[in-house]
């Protein structure tokens, strides 16, 4: 796991931008992985920039998100999915892109369903992460044992109150989430997390302890062999 040290957030999303302009390049095909929350909507605007510049192109590229609340409907303002096509999928043209469903009847069997299209597709080339106050990655949440596939999860507490700015005072905010599992996630050939802020010091701090703890997923990754973490100044404790 090697760190990127970046002066700024937008020097971040810059650099984050540079690394899948560099995947597409070399291979316009590839399958990707995506987040959301506010630290990727900078690095997004940059790639629909670019794919507008003649830059890259992304007609190719076949997407999967890592996570989507439960129940939440596909059309909700706050589903991830809309996050999406509001940053992104409304301002370029891919191929396919991929979402476990927030409305499906049986959760277990989308999540199962979901594994098994990242299986078919390959795996992911390029993984883009963020990284909670609690050090979630997507929505796998701080627990003493893990699920290898895509699984239905209790958020908690910390990242309820993380999220519960996007949501409307008395609107119902969602407890529960669809997550892509470690074993989708450790299929990507490279993941690239983007941290920012000073908020996230404290977790980007006991992550470069270079120690696996139980109770913190993204320390998880130091078992992958191909992970870039970009930060900025604030996240990096300066």
């Amino acid at each position: 796991m090697k760190k990127i040290v970046c002066n700024t957030y937008e020097e971040v999303c810059n650099f984050g931008a540079d690394i899948f302009v560099q995947q597409l390049k070399k291979k316009p095909d590839s399958v990707l992985g995506l987040a959301t929350g506010s630290t990727p909507i900078d690095l997004y605007s940059d790639l629909v920039r670019r794919a507008k510049n003649g830059e890259v192109d992304f007609s190719k590229v076949r997407t999967f998100n890592l996570d989507e609340y439960y129940p939440i409907k596909a059309s909700h303002p706050q589903s991830y999915r809309a996050f999406m096509e509001k940053h992104l999928f409304s301002k370029i043209k891919v191929e396919s892109s991929n979402f476990l469903n927030g409305e499906a009847s049986d959760p277990h069997a989308e999540c199962a369903a979901y594994d098994a299209k990242v299986q078919k597709a390959g795996g992911i080339d390029l993984q883009l992460l963020g990284i909670g106050v609690n050090g979630h990655i997507a929505f796998i949440e701080p627990d003493s044992s893990y699920p290898l596939g895509s699984y239905l999860v209790e958020l908690a507490e910390e990242t309820l109150i993380a999220n519960s700015r996007f949501f409307k005072e008395g609107e119902n905010q969602p407890t529960s989430a669809l997550s892509m599992g470690l074993s989708p996630i450790f299929s990507a050939r490279h993941i690239m997390m983007l941290v920012t802020g000073p908020n996230k010091a404290p977790v980007i701090k006991r992550l470069f302890e270079n120690v696996i703890h139980t109770d913190l997923p993204a320390s998880l990754l130091h078992l992958h062999p191909n992970v870039t973490v970009v930060v900025d100044r604030a996240a990096n404790g300066e």
